[in-house]
């Protein structure tokens, strides 16, 4: 129990100080090393598998730093970077002025910039069966749908709170986590996805769409936000109109290469090369290898800029989530989950309500849910229940929970690139989240057999 407690402490130390504007980067680090060495000081291992020990922990903690600096800068970081690079190319040139000079004029027969909302969350969703990766498909729609979203009249925070929460339901029937929870139920992968999970998912999306539009429209009217679409007469650019389909190119690329119709590529392949095919565009057009080349600087200028404000966040924090696993935090909420009721309701709301408390805190949404799916065999047979009644919620309440946390992959990269707090990010999506968990809830309880 002083894990949990030792963890609790140092949560609400790291929220005050970024709460009062510290940087959360310096402020998650510093947390994630406080934990890291209070858990070396009582005698754990701090290192995942995949890590070679350096022989002593004190030092390990320092080889943990390098290993996420090398993994996050390496591959999901080099992503992120590769991805604002590209927004930071499009707006150089004119690309993203082009498609908000064309999507004005069907857009200005729906007044209420709320509904355009709601339809590019209902489309960033659909994208989530493309991108499993909740980060990549966040920091995706950052550098695609976010400047559409913003210059039609949707507020910075509004915006970002769309590219954060596709991922918050499962839609993907592919994905890690629903194969290991389908082992868990005992099911089909097939039946477990598109029968038994994907209504909870569908009526869930529903209900965040419909929350979105009134929780975004309450915070915009409460903080004064002022919703304007900005005038298209103000924009100047020489961009030819075919542009406008360059910004949207890295969506086509994912949808196009995903291994059925044609190679399946990582989506640095894919963003490198729409870059490249941006730049042979600038060329045809001007002519000058000095334009490509000057525009091609805006690029590394925009990756320069993603390594400081989101790659260095994304790795503090990692060392914090890290430093919460490696004290027995996950282990303790296990124990607490262990510890209630025998009744399948309770049992299925105490596994929900963990299960999200710890991708909250952790900002995993993978981690706590591999911890506790390995429980349901075992309550499942103790209390005579369907292990699929118990690991469907568990299963949504962890991606649910990770869009909850201000140290989460996703709402770090979506905050960063929004230029916003990641509190307000994490403000902003959890009204929608928690119509969401309630609606699975409920869901789950109608159309889940409780027995076998």
């Amino acid at each position: 129990m002083i894990e949990l407690l030792i963890g609790v402490i140092v949560v609400i130390g790291v929220g005050r100080y970024i709460i009062k504007g510290y940087s959360a980067t310096g402020v998650l680090m510093t947390g994630g090393i406080l934990l890291l060495i209070i858990a070396v000081s009582m005698g754990k291992s701090i290192l995942p598998e995949s890590v070679k020990p350096t022989g002593w922990r004190s030092t390990d903690i320092l080889e943990y730093i390098k290993f996420l600096l090398m993994s996050r800068g390496g591959d999901l970081g080099m992503m992120i970077m590769v991805l604002c690079g590209f927004a930071s190319y499009m707006t150089h040139i004119g690309a993203n002025d082009v498609v908000v000079k064309i999507a004005s004029k069907p857009l200005k027969m729906i007044n209420s910039p709320y509904m355009l909302m709601v339809a590019a969350y209902i489309v960033a969703c659909l994208m989530s069966l493309a991108v499993s990766s909740a980060t990549g498909l966040g920091v995706l729609l950052m550098a695609t749908l976010f400047p559409v979203m913003v210059n039609v009249g949707i507020s910075r925070g509004a915006a970002a709170a769309i590219c954060a929460s596709p991922a918050a339901i499962i839609l993907a029937p592919t994905s890690g986590d629903v194969i290991l929870a389908a082992q868990a139920a005992e099911m089909p992968l097939i039946d477990f996805a598109f029968k038994t999970t994907l209504p909870i998912s569908i009526a869930a999306i529903v209900a965040m769409a419909i929350a979105h539009f009134f929780w975004q429209r309450y915070l915009d009217r409460k903080e004064h936000v002022k919703m304007e679409m900005l005038d298209v007469n103000e924009i100047k650019t020489h961009a030819p109109a075919f542009y406008a389909i360059l910004p949207f190119s890295p969506i086509i690329g994912v949808l196009v290469f995903d291994g059925k119709w044609a190679p399946e590529l990582h989506i640095v392949t894919i963003i490198v090369g729409c870059i490249i095919i941006a730049a042979l565009l600038e060329f045809v057009r001007s002519f000058s290898a000095k334009h490509v080349y000057t525009g091609l600087d805006a690029c590394y200028k925009g990756m320069a800029d993603a390594f400081a404000t989101v790659v260095m966040l994304l790795v503090a924090a990692g060392i914090f989530a890290q430093g919460l696993s490696a004290i027995g935090f996950i282990k303790g909420l296990i124990d607490l989950a262990q510890s209630f009721g025998s009744g399948a309701i309770i049992m299925m709301i105490a596994l929900v309500i963990i299960t999200m408390l710890a991708a909250m805190t952790t900002g995993s949404g993978n981690a706590p849910f591999y911890a506790f799916v390995e429980l349901i065999p075992l309550l499942s047979k103790q209390m005579g229940v369907n292990p699929a009644y118990l690991v469907i919620p568990m299963l949504q309440a962890s991606n649910l929970g990770r869009t909850l946390s201000p140290v989460s992959g996703v709402v770090v990269a979506v905050s960063g690139m929004a230029k916003i707090s990641p509190f307000e990010v994490v403000k902003r999506t959890s009204v929608p989240v928690l119509a969401g968990l309630i609606v699975v809830v409920i869901a789950t309880e109608i159309l889940v057999p409780v027995y076998l």
